[in-house]
């Protein structure tokens, strides 16, 4: 039983992890990528389609990004939603491709963004600690009911405390590299 506690706090953790890492990929770096454009819908005939559905998308350069939609008359649907979902992006459109354009980033928009993302990265590490107490409440219960013993529920809880110290770790690391990422020019 607590096999099956430990492996359900992994998989938790393993998610945690997961959400964390995309939430960061969000934070706008001053360069284009393409996690810029996730979650910015676009109304197609009746349905809400993410952009990626709707048109091709390359990065030419650093800075600027190409939409090029299979079907010319969402063309400005497209470049609506982009400027409505107000990220920042400079958008431009010939009529047959949208040129999306990152700004530079400014000094204190970039301390700002690097706050943002230590709070990201808390409120990870946070739910990280959760989960590891659902887990060791689990096992005292299993111990309280004696249905293992004190030695083993001590080498579980201490496993579990291992568990988490490395998740908590791998969110340090991807917040170092996301702090890099923002303060590169």
């Amino acid at each position: 039983m607590p096999k099956e506690t430990i492996q359900q706090m992994k998989k938790q953790m393993d998610g945690i992890l997961e959400s964390t890492a995309k939430e960061l990929s969000g934070i706008r770096t001053g360069r284009a990528t393409m996690s810029l454009l996730d979650g910015i819908v676009v109304d197609n005939y009746g349905t809400k389609s993410p952009i990626n559905q709707l048109a091709s998308i390359s990065i030419p350069e650093a800075r600027l990004m190409v939409i090029q939609p299979w079907d010319k008359s969402k063309l400005n649907e497209i470049e609506r939603a982009i400027l409505k979902a107000d990220i920042g992006l400079n958008v431009r459109s010939d009529g047959k491709v949208i040129r999306v354009t990152v700004p530079e980033l400014t000094e204190e928009r970039r301390k700002d963004l690097v706050k943002h993302a230590k709070k990201l990265a808390e409120e990870g590490k946070v739910n990280l600690r959760n989960a590891r107490r659902d887990a060791v409440e689990a096992i005292k219960k299993l111990e309280k009911a004696g249905k293992i013993p004190e030695d083993d529920s001590r080498k579980e809880q201490d496993n579990i405390q291992k568990i988490t110290d490395e998740n908590i770790k791998k969110i340090d690391t991807m917040l170092t590299v996301k702090e890099k990422d923002i303060m590169q020019i």
